[in-house]
């Protein structure tokens, strides 16, 4: 290396005497000129971050200093280096009067796998402004690929591109790329694209005169992908949204929604999350919907339903749902559902795209794991829970309203039974002291709220005890009593609501025990398998070392005494309770297989360089099957208000029976790749099933997946629904689903679909027909930039 005249830094870096420090600094933001085109929401590259605090080390064959021109030239192997930062050149010149350098010659930057070249680098140092020529960058997180004729810094943070190409597809004819004639973007703002283009290979497939994206690490205000679709009730559509970011902890999205036949459905989303324990969103969209179902002409055949028996006569449609958790003082927390609908058929009508049906119901159960109701339920449910848990008491309290979309629309009056609220304390089983006698208790208040009909509270308390007994491993016994207290206040339609015992119409009690006695056994054997034996159980994708078989048998015996109780109101199933002089038997047989799994493990004595194989064992429960039937001592006649009121459970026995229907159930799960569930209810008396579902998955390491569900119940329903997803080659893959109403003859979904996946790019396209409508839908994502579509 050559010899100059150099002056020691206290941080133990050299720099040619005279170079300022801000020579390194100042050059890294060439790098910042070229890679700032990339920048569109997501994190910064590393090679765009430079800290002012560390210190360049520059390195050259020849340094010389040219006095004619007043500025210092390094020649040949120049390099430049920070940290993972590196700036290699064949040419460098300073101007330490003016404060300028350049750089030129196979000029390359590199950050970690980031790259960066150009022909050359022309920079201000004291405007920290500057220009890099014929530039090139490549991003590797999400392989971006950068070109700019001519890059300007022309300010602190704001950057112009002229002649700029990007794509995340690699070769010199991409894939796809979108070109730009100017670029201007502000880091932690926004990108401007003028007379942009969008290339397949070397076509131009569309052109957009202006557009503006957001350039910001975080999250950023802006557009978002829009959503095209096409259908026979919608017409032509076009759904816009607008993401607004708040702060760091709330954002907002808005949407508009252009229909053709049904006019414009505006939308609003609104998150906020203050903690794990503590985050909402709440949603609204409303429709001013230029069609009607009347009843007049074919209003009802081209915007009704099929099956739907109430019309839509209104125009002002909406939709209002909401999901709140709440962490509060003293370990309590609360939850907020709300679900408001304006018709019975709003749901059926937007099930799909941003803010449908289908998108609620996902967004909800992966943030908040709650459901809401099913499109096709006209009562929606509303709550407000306050709840806390201690290690032997829970406490629970809910106000709970139904909204009943078809009273609240077509009757004067709203019958519909409210729950304002109900609150329930209960106790898990627990020893009285040193005695052998376990007591557990539930207990709730409730106050029944309707608009007209009775009304009324009811406070019901019900502590158990009981004394278990196990005589060794081989038997287990526990008799058990209840004590129940029941007390109601009922108001009638025409009375002011009151309190518990305030004056009323009538004030009610009941008083009731219960008996019950669990007897239950368990056995199990193990089997250790052969060589031979273990190949057969590896073609099931099952390596077991041992397998136990648990075998339960059961019976309980319950008795509650009949008791007359017309007298006392119905709000709920818990106003009644019905005799029972019943003795349930159930067999349950399980199986655990347990497997050995041996995982290298470095030891720590050896410096993590000696591998020792470490013995785990996994087990697995792969199948279960259980049976179950009951005797009544008594019978049901067939008008028994346990039928009318609908409380029945599979061990209630059928009319003028004693025994119940015959139930089992078995659930097969031997590996990852396959699950079957099957359960089924007999009936003796009639020598036919009663009801039968089965659910079968299968399912490879490569994604692939067959899932199918056979469900069918006596003189109500009966269907098939299946799903597949297979890879067909490295690049394609399809999907299908469908289901049928086999009843009724009825196709109710039918989909199929191909996804073309190229390493930039993905194409979807599908076909999805059902009851009302059929559509075919086609998505293309780019990949680092997002997707958009056509329906």
């Amino acid at each position: 290396m050559a010899s100059t005249d150099y002056s020691r830094r206290s941080n133990d870096f050299f720099y040619p005497k005279g170079i300022s420090a801000r020579l390194g600094g100042i050059l890294i933001i060439a790098v910042l000129l070229a890679q700032a085109g990339i920048a569109g929401g997501g994190p910064l590259p590393e090679i765009l971050r430079t800290d002012p605090e560390k210190p360049w080390e520059i390195k050259a064959d020849t340094v010389e200093y040219d006095a004619v021109r007043k500025v210092y030239v390094a020649r040949d192997g120049v390099v430049i280096s920070k940290g993972i930062k590196r700036l290699s050149a064949d040419h460098v010149t300073f101007d330490h009067k003016n404060m300028t350098a350049s750089a030129e010659g196979n000029v390359m930057m590199t950050t970690g796998e980031d790259v960066l070249t150009g022909d050359r680098i022309d920079i201000d140092l004291e405007k920290e402004t500057g220009t890099i020529h014929q530039g090139k960058v490549f991003a590797k997180e999400k392989n971006f690929h950068i070109r700019g004729e001519r890059v300007e810094k022309v300010g602190k943070n704001e950057y112009q591109v002229y002649k700029a190409s990007v794509t995340t597809c690699d070769g010199e004819t991409p894939a796809w790329r979108i070109t730009a004639r100017n670029l201007d973007i502000t880091l932690e703002g926004y990108g401007k694209v003028k007379n942009g283009t969008f290339w397949v290979k070397n076509v131009p497939i569309a052109f957009s005169p202006y557009f503006i994206f957001p350039v910001k690490k975080n999250r950023q205000t802006g557009l978002l992908f829009p959503e095209f679709g096409n259908s026979d009730r919608k017409g032509l559509s076009y759904n816009q949204p607008l993401f607004w970011a708040i702060d760091d902890s709330q954002d907002a999205t808005f949407y508009n929604y252009f229909m053709s036949e049904r006019g414009d459905k505006v939308g609003a989303e609104y998150r906020y999350v203050l903690d794990e324990r503590s985050k909402g969103t709440v949603m609204l969209d409303y429709l001013d919907d230029r069609k009607i179902d009347d009843g007049t002409g074919t209003s009802s055949a081209d915007w009704g339903y099929e099956g739907d028996a109430y019309l839509r006569p209104n125009h002002d449609r909406y939709w209002f749902r909401a999901k709140v958790n709440q962490a509060l003082p003293l370990d309590f927390s609360s939850r907020l559902d709300l679900d408001i609908v304006s018709d019975q058929d709003y749901l059926y009508e937007f099930q799909d795209g941003h803010s449908g049906f289908d998108a609620t119901r996902k967004y909800f159960n992966q943030h908040f794991g709650r459901e809401v109701d099913d499109y096709t339920d006209p009562i929606r449910t509303n709550s407000l829970n306050l709840n806390k848990i201690w290690s032997a008491y829970s406490f629970n309290a809910e106000a709970l309203w139904y909204d009943n979309v078809v009273k609240r629309r077509w009757e004067e009056t709203d019958t519909t039974l409210q729950r304002l609220p109900l609150v329930s304390f209960n106790s898990v089983n627990q020893k009285i002291m040193t005695s052998p006698v376990y007591w557990s208790m539930e207990s709730n208040y409730a106050h029944f709220f309707r608009q007209e009909g009775d009304r009324g509270h009811r406070m019901d308390i019900w502590p158990r005890f009981s004394m278990p007994y196990r005589l060794k491993d081989y038997l287990f016994l526990e008799p058990s009593v209840g004590l129940r207290e029941t007390i109601w206040n009922v108001n009638g339609e025409d009375t002011e609501l009151g309190g518990l015992f305030a004056s009323s119409d009538q004030n009610l009690h009941r008083e009731m025990f219960d008996a019950r006695l669990d007897l239950a056994t368990r056995l199990s054997r193990i089997y250790a398998f052969s060589p031979d034996e273990k190949g057969i159980l590896s073609r099931l994708n099952m390596r077991p070392e041992k397998i136990k078989h648990n075998l339960r048998p059961e019976i309980v015996y319950e008795f509650v005494p009949d008791r007359n109780q017309d007298e006392y109101p119905f709000f709920d199933p818990a106003d009644r309770v019905f005799r029972k002089n019943r003795v349930t038997f159930s067999l349950v047989n399980s199986w655990v297989s347990k497997s050995k799994r041996v995982k290298p493990e470095a030891d720590p004595a050896s410096g993590g360089v000696d591998i020792h194989p470490v013995v785990d064992y996994t087990f697995r429960q792969f199948c279960r099957f259980e049976v179950s039937q009951s005797y009544d001592a008594d019978t049901y006649d067939a008008d028994d208000l346990i039928y009318e009121y609908d409380l029945v459970d599979r061990t209630t026995p059928e009319p003028g029976e004693h025994l119940s229907p015959f139930y089992a159930r078995l659930d097969v799960e031997p590996a990852d790749f396959y699950t079957v569930s099957a359960d089924m209810e007999w009936s003796h008396l009639e020598d036919a099933f009663l009801s039968g579902n089965i659910g079968l998955t299968l399912r490879d390491k490569r994604g692939d997946l067959l899932y199918t569900e056979y469900r069918s119940t006596r003189d109500s329903s009966e269907s098939l629904y299946a799903g597949l997803q297979a890879r067909l080659t490295s690049w394609l893959s399809t999907y299908a689903e469908y289901e049928q109403n086999i009843r009724d003859s009825e196709n109710i979904k039918t989909g199929v679909g191909f996804i073309y996946t190229h390493p930039c790019w993905s194409m979807n396209m599908r076909f999805l027909q059902d009851r009302e409508d059929q559509s075919f839908g086609v998505m293309v994502d780019l990949a680092g930039l997002g997707g958009a579509g056509v329906n």
